[in-house]
């Protein structure tokens, strides 16, 4: 019911990434890393912000960004992203790609921090086998302009809070070395990034749902009768009764139109419970 709360809530959508797991390949690490496009902006204190890609003779290689969300559960709708201009390169190219595939999913093993990207490591973590995707977008074509906005047919919810962001087919040949680049200024992952008190484990059959309720607050306001007035309680009251009055299992028709992935099952944590 808490889950069902949280994706039925209204929201205004916000950038959901909070940092980077990592990129396929790096031209030159760390100025070219993945971390330049959580920058708004193509220059960062007098130096230029982007990700470049290694370069290829062959412009059907592909690459990818992994990124990691604020939420191990986040309601996605739109993904923003803006190929690089080199300004200083005759003819002002743009290094962008012909189509884009978007994967969200979780990782098989929790992610170290040594293993993400930082300024000293390039990331380890970019190989498919180490995350289930739960879905899959379809091919989105990319207009060679320097901005573009993808929305989703619907909004998807994430589970386990990783993105992956397929790039292919390379349109730019950079005249110094004839190879295919790709380059990225900027990613933008907007959503809502649901409750905390919700997140996901890995098991044999699929993820494990956890919920971990809020502490009780001392000063919360009391009605007469002393219990605390409660806008989630009165929505849980009305969903049940809405469901079993109709003999319909809410629930289930909710998660089965929006878990568009493994199965989930339910375990609430203990308030005392030491939950990582």
């Amino acid at each position: 019911m808490h889950l069902s709360h949280s994706l039925l809530s209204p929201y205004n959508s916000r950038n959901c990434i909070i940092r980077c797991i990592g990129a396929s390949s790096t031209d030159n690490f760390p100025e070219e890393t993945i971390e330049n496009t959580l920058e708004p902006i193509d220059h960062v204190e007098m130096s230029l912000s982007y990700w470049s890609s290694a370069g290829q003779r062959d412009p059907s290689f592909p690459e990818c960004l992994i990124y990691m969300l604020h939420s191990d559960l986040c309601l996605i709708d739109e993904i923003k992203i803006q190929p690089f201009q080199a300004f200083f390169q005759y003819g002002d190219p743009i290094y962008s790609v012909q189509y884009v595939r978007f994967r969200m999913g979780y990782p098989k093993l929790p992610l170290c921090p040594e293993q993400l990207v930082s300024d000293g490591n390039e990331g380890q973590l970019t190989a498919d086998d180490n995350y289930t995707w739960t879905y899959a977008s379809p091919e989105f074509p990319m207009l060679q302009n320097v901005a573009q906005s993808f929305k989703l047919p619907h909004a998807v919810l994430c589970i386990g809070g990783v993105v992956k962001i397929d790039l292919l087919g390379r349109i730019q040949k950079q005249a110094i070395d004839g190879l295919h680049y790709i380059c990225v200024s900027h990613v933008q992952i907007l959503g809502n990034p649901l409750s905390q008190e919700l997140s996901v484990a890995p098991c044999e059959n699929g993820v494990v749902l956890k919920y971990h309720p809020e502490p009780r607050r001392s000063n919360v306001r009391r009605s007469d009768d002393g219990r605390s007035p409660s806008n989630w309680h009165n929505f849980a009251t009305r969903i049940w009764q809405s469901g079993t009055g109709r003999g319909m299992g809410w629930n289930q028709a909710l998660l089965s139109r929006l878990l568009l992935g493994p199965p989930l099952q339910l375990l609430e944590e203990d308030d005392d419970d030491d939950i990582s």
